[in-house]
This record gives structure tokens, sequence and C-alpha cells, in this order.
């Protein structure tokens, strides 16, 4: 991989009586190396691990043996050392975080895995790091539609056929929905206003052809749109 200097990036020191897990981050740039060891540097059960500049990829894997290894992806992924890795079974799990989660779909088979997008938060970043390490499949709700084409499938009676899909936004709103979150949490996490999250909900149950918050949950889940 192509590097422009190494950068110390922060760690995290392990919980006193608590077993740390390793965690290796890499990036095709020293910046954003540092920027994602930063972002998991709260986590006190974590040790984080740059990667180093000019070493092979696959060298420092069977060296360091990381519980999870997170990949920035870049801007263009599948051009890189990451690609031919990424189509081994590993013994670690991953978390990549791709622009484009067409261009990540030659994800690693093995341990539990992520799919995130680029300007994932800390706590989302956290959230998936602590699900790869129980062994889970982990997928962003915006990347969903990338990863699992909804399958086509005749209605149920009760479950008439939406005309217009959902929107990015209402698909996160939908998520939110699903974790039991009232209008006013929803705005807070977005940063919009309860009347535009009023707005989103009642699109989503127009769209759905749902009476009720639980309803849309239920049908969203039915058609691939959202995970729990």
């Amino acid at each position: 991989m192509g590097e422009d200097g190494p950068a110390r990036a922060p760690t995290s020191e392990a919980v006193p009586g608590r077993a740390s897990r390793t965690v290796l981050v890499v990036a095709p740039t020293a910046d954003g190396r540092a920027e994602l060891a930063q972002l998991l540097a709260g986590r006190r059960a974590l040790r984080i691990i740059a990667a180093a500049p000019g070493c092979a990829l696959a060298a420092q894997i069977e060296s360091i043996r990381p519980d999870v290894l997170v990949v920035d992806l870049g801007p263009t992924p599948g051009r890189t050392e990451l690609d031919a890795l990424f189509r081994q079974t590993l013994p670690t799990g991953i978390v990549a975080l791709a622009d484009d989660a067409r261009g990540a779909l030659g994800a690693p088979s093995g341990a539990g895995r992520a799919l995130l997008p680029r300007r994932a938060t800390a706590d989302q970043l956290g959230a998936a790091v602590e699900a790869v390490l129980a062994g889970l499949v982990v997928t962003h709700a915006n990347a969903l539609h990338a990863v699992r084409p909804p399958r086509r499938r005749p209605s149920a009676p009760d479950e008439p056929v939406a005309l217009d899909a959902l929107t990015a936004r209402e698909i996160d709103v939908l998520g939110m929905m699903a974790e039991g979150l009232g209008n006013k949490s929803i705005a807070a996490r977005l940063g919009i206003s309860a009347h535009t999250v009023k707005f989103h909900v009642a699109a989503i149950l127009a769209k759905l052809g749902a009476s009720t918050r639980t309803e849309a949950v239920t049908r969203g889940l039915r058609r691939g749109l959202i995970m729990i």
C-alpha cells in the first residue's frame, strides 16, 4: 500500500483484570490510521495498533494476530493489497469502511464482519467492533441495499406494495423507530426538528401501507429495509 509516512496513533489501555482485545487499524494514509485509532481510543477494553507503513499487511496480521481488523478501504476500494487479502478466509474479524458499499462486496469470509460508511461515528465504529468480536455480521442501513438487494416476492393480502421507495433518511428514521425511539429522540440524534421527524414518520407509514409505527417496523424488517 502507498504510504505518506508514519503517524503516531493513540492506543487504549486494557481494563485491569479484563482481557483486552487487539484491533489493527488500516487506512491508505497515516492521518487516516490516526483518525480511526482516535475514534476507538476511548474504549479501554481495546488495544489499538496502527498498521506500520511499508510493511506487508498480511505479514502484520500474522505477527500481531489482531482480534479485529478495522480497514478504511478509501474512496475507490478494490485495487490494493486489501482486495487480495479480502478474498482469503481470515481468522480475524473485519470492520470495513467504504464510500461505495458495492465496491466492498468482496467482503472477507471467516469471522464476524461489518460494513460501515467511511464517515461512521465513534459510536457506530465502536458498536461494529463489539458486534464483530461477538461473531456477528453488521451492515449500516444506508449500505444494506447494496449488500443484500431486496428480493421480489408476492405481497401478502394485508401488505400492499409501496409505490415509492423509502429515502435514505426515511430508512434511518425507520431504523431508529425499530430501536423504540420517539420523535424527539430521533430528532436529537439526527439534528433535525421533531416536526421534520413527524413528517418522515408519516411518509414511512404511507409508503409501507402501515397504520402504526410497530407495523411499519415489522414491514420494514420483512422487506429487508432495516436489520435489528
